[in-house]
């Protein structure tokens, strides 16, 4: 509407400047969050194809480490310190018959004695910085752990198994952290955080963390994936993919590790580098890495936003898909690679 002398009336003026500012708050809302959610390459779509003889192997041995450690050993805390130890027992044997020579990290921790576990592969450029590999193996209480975090803990000492004796540029360290679950998560007690501290108390340069975390669960139903609030709209509603997910501090590091598993591994992948607030985004070991300013990501089935039975009693190697996790920690075993023995 236009005075007598046909200027633009202030109401008027006001109202078109309100609605300019928020088609430009939409538009650079949207350029982040597609910044945020945009990955390189397309994720696999499609039926899987048959087991290679090595995912077959691989899923069998997969299925016999969740399984051990679940049913023979049970729920592994601190309150049941027995337990925990006889985990310690299984995977130090376990990383000792694949020919390594087992580090142990010891603290205290309420009158008792927690334990990190670390074995490495040494590159051939030591000033080139080190991967972390790393799986946390404790459960928490009243829970069996099989997905949370069994799978994660298998996945690992899989991967040790297999690039053992690779020659690689980086060297490789392969870590079992203690005390991810409350009531330490996120405090001065946690293994990973424990640990990440030492490595930069002791200069040691980290290029790259990769924690394995609850990787064995998948569905194919339409609804079986949830998000917090607008990812629904970037994400597909199927929880049949694996996620790749850090901080935007590791938004280089999210990007190399997917585009790596896409380019070998005929799986879906979904990736995020998100603000460490974001719900879910920071909640297992790679937290403890950027405490200490190394680029650390997650690899996730995405626990809690698709696995119904994540920290309850129902945490059970029935729920895991060990032919889709092989296929994963195959396809982990490229990205690993990768980023040691790259230049």
């Amino acid at each position: 509407m236009f005075d007598a002398v046909g200027r633009l009336s202030t109401p008027n003026w006001k109202l078109r400047a309100a609605g300019i500012a928020l088609f430009l708050t939409i538009l650079v809302g949207l350029v982040w969050i597609l910044r945020v959610t945009q990955m390189p390459l397309r994720s696999y779509r499609g039926p899987l194809a048959p087991p290679s003889h090595e995912q077959a192997d691989l899923e069998n041995r997969l299925s016999a480490h969740v399984r051990y450690l679940s049913e023979s050993i049970g729920e592994r805390n601190l309150p049941r310190a027995g337990s925990l130890r006889a985990a310690e027992d299984y995977l130090r044997r376990n990383l000792q018959e694949d020919g390594y020579t087992v580090t142990e990290q010891k603290y205290a921790v309420d009158g008792q004695t927690a334990t990190n576990l670390e074995v490495r592969i040494d590159g051939g450029d030591s000033g080139s910085g080190a991967i972390v590999v790393g799986a946390h193996y404790d459960s928490v209480v009243g829970a069996p752990g099989a997905n949370d975090n069994a799978s994660g803990v298998a996945a690992v000492l899989e991967l040790a198994r297999l690039m053992h004796g690779v020659q690689t540029r980086r060297s490789i360290r392969f870590v079992l952290f203690v005390n991810e679950e409350p009531p330490y998560f996120q405090t001065n007690a946690m293994g990973s955080l424990v640990y990440a501290k030492q490595l930069h108390h002791d200069r040691i340069p980290v290029v790259a963390m990769i924690s394995l975390e609850t990787i064995g669960y998948y569905s194919d139903k339409p609804g079986s994936q949830r998000y917090p609030p607008v990812l629904s709209f970037f994400y597909p509603s199927r929880g049949d993919f694996i996620g790749f997910v850090g901080n935007t501090n590791s938004r280089d590091l999210v990007r190399r590790a997917i585009r790596k598993f896409r380019e070998t591994a005929r799986f879906p992948s979904e990736g995020i580098a998100a603000p460490p607030d974001w719900p879910g985004i920071a909640w297992s070991d790679q937290w403890s890495f950027w405490q200490q300013d190394y680029p650390a990501i997650m690899i996730t089935d995405t626990a809690f936003f698709r696995y119904p039975y994540y920290h309850t009693p129902r945490d059970t190697a029935s729920e895991v898909d060990f032919a889709r996790m092989a296929r994963v920690v195959d396809g982990v075993r490229s990205v690993v690679e990768s980023l040691a023995t790259a230049q």
